[in-house]
């Protein structure tokens, strides 16, 4: 399905998804052509889903994992883009060695710190959800009040 032709009068860009310069670039246009006062502009981004819809799909029921592997090694977007940069000599296999621990290190304790700290009472939940929050109470209680049982 031709989905960036579905917009009528709006016009549409397909980009291969899988392609981080691609997207840079199809964003960057479609920003310009935006703030150029030409009104909105469509994009379908092409990607493919390694992994299924949830928990109760895990996406081998209607491809195999021959192809999910197939199409990770030939079209993985962060693979391609190393593969790219160190074509055109833009940065070393050293250096994207040391990224990668830099990048782990990142995200090891990012998550340690999200994991260590305390979980908010359920009073706090929906603050600032909104820019001014609605009232939760209904008849003197809201959703995330603990109730007492009466028996």
């Amino acid at each position: 399905t031709d989905y960036y032709k579905r917009g009528d009068f709006i016009p549409g860009l397909r980009v291969d998804g899988m392609d981080v310069l691609s997207v840079r670039e199809a964003t960057r246009f479609a920003a310009d052509h935006c703030r150029a006062g030409k009104g909105p502009i469509l994009m379908e981004l092409q990607t493919y889903r390694y992994h299924g819809h949830s928990m109760s799909d895990p996406g081998v029921s209607y491809r195999t994992r021959e192809e999910i592997q197939e199409v990770r090694s030939k079209s993985d977007p962060i693979s391609l883009l190393r593969e790219r940069m160190l074509s055109n000599n833009m940065a070393s296999a050293e250096e994207f060695k040391e990224m990668d621990v830099e990048i782990r290190k990142e995200v090891d304790d990012a998550a340690q710190f999200a994991t260590s700290d305390p979980e908010p009472p359920l009073e706090d939940l929906c603050n600032h959800v909104f820019s001014n929050n609605p009232p939760l109470d209904v008849r003197g209680t809201h959703p995330w009040s603990k109730l007492k049982s009466v028996s």
